[in-house]
């Protein structure tokens, strides 16, 4: 029987994840969307793992002998997460360890300089992530522009997307079996960037910072991290076309109602540990 509740687990998730496709909507509606497609699946796999391991190997569920196998499986699965969880963990330790190593100067606050001539701004760290600026950016851009880069980071830094972002990389690594994984993925990396934008644009003028996304944008972005949020990512040019788009376009920022049922949804994912009162 436990068995059989992997195999579904693993039947359903790979279903939602096939016939996901691109939402429309606003932003923020679009957020919603990817966020609960990409969070089911390994919230699912992981709580049928959970309840197998706390019903063991012994006993008889719906009439059926449960057996090793499947528990085996079950921890195999949940170790294998944990191991991967804690060498994520380790690299982004590694990563602000020597971030702290940087110089600190003054620029709208206390930041990270990074003595190279590389186009480089982002928020490095988990929950309070430190903001890192690089050499060649200063030396490109005047005040004005800095000060968009600079707003921007702060939106990541509001929304803590770092440490947000930490977590559901250790999903899509854990789940990049899945098809749409990387599709998902790309999705939020967008919406993320998207929202920083918004937030940004309250606080300096749009144009200008759509022109400072241009001007870094159009330079090879250094590869960033789960646990860095930087201001141009490695991305495909349609994603820059559609943050300067939106920029743009001065639409005012969305205020949608959080879809609430979609939330509810995702409590379905806890349904497997419904199930251990049925072992015996």
């Amino acid at each position: 029987m436990h068995l059989v509740m992997i195999l579904f687990a693993l039947l359903l998730v790979w279903f939602l994840r096939w016939r996901w496709s691109y939402p429309v909507g606003n932003w923020q509606e679009r957020w919603q969307t990817a966020l609960w497609s990409f969070l089911f699946g390994p919230l699912l796999l992981i709580m049928t793992a959970i309840a197998l391991l706390c019903m063991g190997a012994n006993g008889q569920m719906g009439g059926l002998q449960t057996g090793w196998f499947s528990y085996s499986l079950a921890l195999s699965f949940l170790g294998y997460a944990a191991v991967l969880c804690l060498k994520l963990a380790i690299e982004g330790w590694r990563s602000v360890r020597q971030t702290r190593n940087y110089p600190q100067i003054e620029l709208d606050g206390t930041v990270r300089f990074l003595d190279a001539n590389v186009l480089f701004s982002a928020q490095v760290g988990f929950w309070e992530p430190e903001l890192v600026v690089s050499r060649g950016l200063l030396e490109m851009l005047d005040t004005e522009h800095l000060d968009a880069v600079i707003a921007h980071e702060q939106g990541h830094y509001y929304y803590r997307d770092t440490f947000w972002f930490f977590w559901l990389g250790w999903m899509r690594s854990l789940t990049s079996f899945l098809p749409n994984t990387e599709s998902l993925w790309q999705e939020l990396l967008l919406l993320r960037e998207l929202r920083a934008d918004r937030w940004a644009a309250q606080k300096v003028d749009s144009l200008v910072l759509a022109e400072s996304l241009l001007w870094v944008g159009s330079r090879p972005p250094i590869q960033s991290e789960n646990f860095c949020a930087a201001f141009s990512s490695v991305a495909p040019p349609n994603r820059l076309t559609e943050r300067i788009e939106a920029l743009l376009s001065q639409e005012p920022l969305p205020r949608c109602p959080n879809n609430m049922w979609s939330w509810k949804w995702l409590v379905l994912a806890f349904l497997p540990l419904v199930s251990l009162p049925f072992h015996t």
